[in-house]
């Protein structure tokens, strides 16, 4: 149940059992490309209609109705948007397997006419079965009578093994004529094989009996499709694509591409295109679309544990979001469902603000609902914000590397968020993500503000150690922070005065203990993340355990320098020399009423925390100057 086409049907061609040199000599692969133009045309009018339904029609009904009129008629062009979704998706592959084959097949066809060519310069005659006939020439060594022509068989296997010397023909014309016998027969088996691979995949896509109906089970089907023609057009498109360049050679790539084949890529691989970073945003969530529909059909075909089952929940409440539109408008620049997951959500275009702002989330934050409803929503509430004193912005949201996570189940491993690694890994993926926004914004000087929450700010922190700093970065935003393994602000490449810092007094992951001051603590720590386990299951374990080792330095006499924390000074300290910027205390843990640590998740909320988000919002917007300041610690 997949697809539109029928096997060679599709491409107008086909033979009647195994091809012959002659057809492989007569080939029209032009035939077969006018074909592949005719599936495109298809698959761009469809895409054509999903855009003016989701842009036009769907914003329209929402200005003009309400109620359950507008819930009715949504849905019914929701459908109908996603039908037309599935149409260019499928008629894209087709498109693209038909011009791969004609490719595939004009090697093959060039590889035979340069045989024929060599034959009818010596005079050879080219059978009808590929055998090569040569003329008699040269002269038999006692007898001196003029040697006998004769035929050769041509094979596509290797000639591993030569004759003795006294039993070699001495016709001078044999070898070449064997020679050119072999070429025709290696030419027309390529064909075969080629034709064979691609008369597989195309008769794959077969539209289903039942027509179309928006399921998962059609975009499960969607997914292997792609999948296969995939594994043809390798060497058509894909081995093309430069992920080891630049963002800006990147982008140079991509301008430099013919409007059809941008099309096959989008088609075929829209999981390349919509996260290579350097390639227009726009661009970027046209492929990422589809992708996210195509992830989520790969996940539902199968069982799945219950990390691709929580993965599959996150992609589909990110794709209803997508879906619905809203203002600032969303830009999906990236979406995958390797390692804990991956998600890059824009609100606002970052190719046209002059003010950018890209968050990384930390402890715990993965592709799941929480994810999709919290995160995404604290991009969005700093766009909005930012846009109340400068309308051109936009904040992005980026999940591009795998946070530290926490397990109820395994309370005593959950210490990967007491290690720097993951944040130097996530720190190269962040700054060659960074590096892309730089390359695609179109104003003459953004200001781009890189912001970290909890471990995030640890990742930010690290890619601003690296050698250059963050591209592009003017501020740095460092929020809930256990630190950012520098010494001071000097070190993150922005100088001081543009690195800032909100801090919660009730936040207890901005009072983390240094390493020294750790040890003994162990028992506090997971006897808390046992009593968060019971509570609120894994993240509550791990609060409990950051709020139960917390407690237990809190409680002891500290003698390390209190300027010192978890991962090296706190930026909240005068010591460190950062901005501090105004935040309200949040709810005591526990005894607030809203869980272990709620004070820090409320620096984004404008309903719960409203001076921490105006400020981050005049951050973000290049209104520094107007932001309230705290005292240092």
């Amino acid at each position: 149940m997949n697809g539109f086409g029928g096997g060679r049907g599709a491409g107008g061609g086909g033979w009647g059992g195994a091809l012959t040199w002659t057809q492989l000599r007569e080939l029209k692969c032009s035939e077969l490309e006018g074909a592949a133009d005719g599936w495109g045309k298809v698959s761009n009018r469809a895409d054509a209609a999903r855009d003016r339904i989701d842009k036009q029609l769907l914003a329209g009904l929402e200005a003009t109705q309400e109620g359950e009129a507008l819930e009715a008629a949504s849905a019914r062009l929701g459908e109908l948007s996603r039908n037309f979704q599935y149409v260019y998706v499928e008629c894209g592959l087709i498109r693209t397997t038909l011009n791969s084959l004609a490719q595939e097949l004009r090697g093959a066809q060039r590889m035979l006419r340069a045989a024929l060519d060599d034959a009818d310069g010596l005079k050879f005659t080219v059978h009808a079965d590929g055998s090569v006939g040569y003329p008699a020439a040269g002269e038999h060594l006692i007898t001196r009578d003029k040697l006998p022509g004769g035929t050769a068989g041509g094979s596509a296997l290797p000639r591993l093994l030569s004759p003795p010397p006294a039993l070699t023909a001495p016709n001078p014309h044999a070898a070449k004529a064997q020679e050119i016998a072999d070429t025709i027969a290696c030419a027309v088996g390529e064909a075969n094989r080629i034709d064979a691979r691609y008369t597989a995949t195309l008769l794959k896509l077969t539209a289903s009996r039942d027509g179309l109906l928006t399921s998962d089970a059609i975009w499960t089907d969607a997914h292997g499709d792609a999948t296969a023609v995939r594994g043809l057009a390798d060497e058509y498109l894909r081995d093309s694509i430069p992920r080891e360049k630049s963002p800006a050679e990147r982008g140079a790539w991509w301008d430099g591409l013919t409007q059809e084949r941008r099309e096959e890529y989008l088609a075929v691989y829209p999981d390349e295109i919509g996260n290579l970073d350097g390639i227009p945003a726009e661009v970027r969530d046209a492929a990422n679309r589809d992708n996210l529909a195509l992830l989520i059909g790969k996940l539902e075909g199968r069982a799945g544990d219950e990390g691709e089952r929580t993965r599959l929940a996150g992609l589909r409440a990110i794709d209803e979001q997508v879906r619905s539109g809203g203002h600032p408008p969303m830009f999906l620049l990236g979406i995958g469902d390797h390692g804990n997951g991956r998600a890059i959500v824009s609100y606002g275009n970052p190719d046209t603000a002059r003010n950018v702002s890209v968050y990384v989330p930390g402890l715990g934050t993965s592709l799941d609902e929480e994810f999709a409803r919290n995160d995404l929503k604290r991009a969005r509430d700093t766009a909005v914000g930012a846009r109340e004193y400068d309308a051109s912005s936009a904040s992005i949201v980026w999940l591009g590397y795998d946070a530290p996570q926490l397990s109820a189940a395994d309370v005593a491993g959950n210490t990967d968020v007491m290690f720097a690694d993951q944040a130097r890994v996530g720190a190269v993926a962040y700054n060659e993500f960074m590096s892309g926004v730089s390359a695609t914004n179109r104003n003459e000087d953004p200001h781009v503000t890189a912001i970290g929450h909890s471990y995030g700010s640890l990742t930010v922190g690290q890619a601003a150690q690296r050698q250059g700093g963050i591209p592009g970065a003017d501020d740095i935003v460092l929020l809930g922070s256990p630190g950012t393994g520098a010494a001071s602000a000097d070190e993150l490449g922005v100088g001081r005065r543009h690195v800032f810092v909100g801090a919660a007094e009730n936040d207890p992951v901005t009072a983390m203990p240094a390493k020294i001051e750790a040890r003994g603590m162990a028992t506090g720590a997971v006897s808390g993340a046992v009593v968060g386990a019971a509570v609120g299951g894994p993240l509550g374990a791990a609060a409990g355990g950051l709020g139960g080792a917390a407690a237990a330095f809190f409680a002891q006499d500290a003698q390390a320098d209190d300027r010192e924390i978890w991962f090296g000074t706190d930026p909240a300290h005068e010591a460190f020399g950062a901005r501090r910027f105004k935040v309200d205390d949040g709810p005591v843990p526990v005894v607030g009423g809203e869980g272990l640590t709620p004070a820090h998740s409320n620096y984004f909320n404008p309903k719960k925390d409203s001076v921490s988000a105006d400020n981050i919002a005049k951050i973000v917007s290049g209104e520094s100057d107007g932001i309230q300041v705290e005292r240092w610690r």
